[in-house]
């Protein structure tokens, strides 16, 4: 990548040199004026209101507009000749939590790149620092010949800076908030919730320019002569809400639809978390079922018990017949003993 900049970052006594390269960049379509009679291009020229003629690049300079209309002229040499102790550094003040940066503050982004192999080793410090400390940078830079406002970070393992509007910059949101008072009821917050953990989270990078791209293949249609394919536009949005819970409603009706229909597609479940209404209604259809699964346990050991004293009443009475038997057989025996001793007598 081309580098718009190059300086160095003063990080106390340690001097980083780096080079500036744009971190983000524009994909969005620019279109040329035409004169719509012939299709020719329509362009802008330098004209000097008092000559009436078009001025060469090289003949212009700048000047100030005065309350009263009158220019100010300024040269390159008055400019020069201001202290601008930033003009080839990165001047850190300050380390911060990132939380303390307003987002309404943030301006373009940038990356900060080594410049040469002796920077390798400051440049490693300051991002292993920031790592480590959990804080981003506050600095102070020049950048087309007006200091600036940055902030310090690391993105993977390169620092990024980001350019910050001075706090004089941001308006203050007086008026801007509605007049009216409203109250919002606890029963609409519930729904608004139930709204957003319907629609979740999203990846980042699934997101894409819609507009952009329907504009290259109607770009694309012309070109080719081919007739493009009228597309409707998307239902919603512009209307006067006349029910809020209504809108709610259906927004997480609509959402959680749109999310069965992802989750039939990929095989998986969508997650959607109920109001508190509707758990109390589950829990409370739930409850016969746990009423009948302890009838079915109490009728278990019913049975269980049942079949134990049976048991055991077969047990006893097997143990009685046993007795009963061993009894006779001692009874014959006696009986079979006196029969035998009056025939020793006789034969004496």
């Amino acid at each position: 990548m081309r580098s718009i900049w190059n300086g160095a970052i003063s990080f106390g006594l340690v001097s980083i040199p780096i080079k500036l390269v744009n971190a983000t960049e524009n994909h969005s379509i620019s279109f040329r004026q035409i004169h719509t009679t012939d299709g020719g291009r329509v362009r802008y020229r330098k004209v000097c209101e008092l000559e009436g003629e078009e001025i060469p690049t090289h003949e212009i300079g700048k000047g100030y507009e005065d309350a009263d209309g009158s220019i100010i002229p300024i040269t390159d040499a008055d400019l020069a000749a201001l202290p601008l102790p930033t003009a080839k550094t990165i001047e850190i003040v300050a380390f911060v939590p990132e939380a303390s940066i307003d987002p309404l503050q943030m301006d373009a982004a940038y990356y900060l790149s080594a410049n040469g192999v002796p920077a390798a080793k400051p440049y490693t410090l300051l991002r292993e620092a920031l790592k480590r400390s959990e804080k981003v940078a506050v600095a102070k830079y020049a950048l087309r010949g007006r200091e600036r406002l940055g902030m310090l970070r690391v993105v993977d393992d390169v620092i990024a800076m980001h350019g910050l509007l001075w706090p004089d910059e941001i308006r203050a949101p007086d008026s801007v908030a509605p007049d009216t008072k409203v109250t919002v009821r606890e029963a609409e917050l519930d729904l608004a919730d139930a709204l957003m953990d319907t629609l979740g989270e999203v990846d980042m990078d699934s997101l894409h320019d819609d507009y952009r791209e329907a504009v290259e293949a109607m770009i694309a249609s012309k070109v080719s002569g081919e007739a493009l394919a009228p597309q409707s536009a998307p239902a919603g949005g512009g209307g006067k809400v006349i029910d809020l819970m209504a809108a709610l409603e259906n927004s997480v009706r609509a959402a959680k639809e749109a999310r069965g229909g992802e989750a039939v597609e990929s095989g998986e479940h969508a997650e959607v978390t109920s109001l508190p209404a509707r758990k109390a209604r589950k829990s409370a259809a739930a409850a016969p079922k746990q009423t009948g699964a302890k009838k079915s346990t109490s009728t278990a050991k019913k049975t269980t018990a049942k079949k134990a004293t049976k048991s055991t009443s077969k047990a006893t009475s097997k143990t009685a017949s046993a007795a009963k038997s061993s009894q006779k057989a001692t009874q014959k025996s006696s009986a079979a003993k006196k029969t035998t001793a009056p025939r020793k007598r006789t034969s004496a």
